[in-house]
């Protein structure tokens, strides 16, 4: 992950997940984010979807919420997709891509790590293993900070 020096506040978004629900990302202020931009058809994105959900099996406990942001899908592509990879953390879909071009992403996959006040801390473009320990502390240690 590359460290954002300007730590610029993103900006925010209503999206439906799979199952009809709304998520803002301002409904998760006081909180870290993990903001995964990615699509069924991206390779990498599928190779990181599990280790996204093991990450997501140790945080979601921590307080540190993961969204999954499907890039210009449609939910039944999404759908469907989850029988393959299940994965228990939100999976909102940005079918017009406006959020994800919000967000100045330029690939996929791209992630984003928010701290608690809604800034972009860290962005990682391309594939990660998410449960990797080291990342995971990194993620944590932003819970930490005054």
């Amino acid at each position: 992950m590359t460290a954002l020096p300007d730590k610029p506040f993103v900006p925010d978004f209503t999206l439906k997940d799979v199952e009809g629900n709304t998520h803002r990302i301002s409904d998760y202020k006081g909180q870290v984010i993990i903001v995964n931009f990615w699509a069924t058809w991206c390779p990498p994105c599928r190779e990181e979807m599990p280790s996204m959900q093991r990450a997501w099996e140790q945080l979601r406990e921590e307080g540190i919420m993961m969204l999954a942001i499907d890039v210009g899908e449609d939910e039944d592509t999404v759908f469907e997709f989850t029988a393959s990879y299940p994965v228990e953390f939100p999976l909102l879909l940005d079918t017009d891509s406006s959020v994800s071009e919000a967000w100045e992403v330029k690939g996929l996959p791209t992630t984003f790590v928010i701290d608690q006040w809604g800034r972009k801390v860290y962005r990682a473009i391309g594939g990660r293993e998410w449960d990797d320990p080291e990342l995971l502390n990194q993620v944590r240690r932003l819970k930490q900070v005054p």
